[in-house]
């Protein structure tokens, strides 16, 4: 009996021995893959993060030179409109047109607003109280577009 309990503890510890270097090797394994995947993400994340400041940097000099130009071209229109107003010195400017869209027209003469010369800034408000503020914003852009408010 001593020597069946004797074989099988031999056994049992040849067994663990070879568990122990399998899992050895296993770790072994992981960490060579573990420290490639690490790698492999390091030169992927550089490239994407060059790739990206050079587009953000071509695009931010793009939109640049189409402000410059937008700044030019309304300095030179606003040049334009004081020159003419200077050489008639007895003409009052048009104000331009006053026209908004027709929802806009709509909404505003279910809340009681039937002409647009006469609006006033408290009126107004109490008219677009039941809006969303988004609504409110839009509905008050186009007025200012539009020239009915100031």
């Amino acid at each position: 009996m001593e020597s069946q309990t004797g074989e099988y503890m031999v056994a049992l510890s040849d067994r663990m021995e070879r568990m122990e270097a399998r899992i050895e090797a296993a770790a072994s394994l992981f960490e060579r893959a573990a420290t490639l995947l690490e790698e492999r993400e390091n030169s992927v994340s550089g490239e994407v993060r060059k790739i990206v400041a050079a587009v953000e940097t071509s695009r931010e000099a793009e939109l640049q030179k189409k402000l410059e130009t937008a700044e030019q071209q309304i300095a030179e229109l606003r040049a334009q409109i004081e020159a003419t107003s200077e050489a008639q010195p007895g003409v009052q400017r048009q104000s331009g047109r006053k026209t908004v869209s027709a929802s806009t027209a709509q909404f505003l003469a279910k809340q009681g607003i039937a002409s647009l010369d006469s609006l006033e800034a408290g009126t107004l408000d109490a008219a677009l109280g039941g809006l969303s503020l988004e609504q409110r914003i839009a509905v008050k852009a186009q007025l200012l577009r539009a020239g009915v408010v100031s």
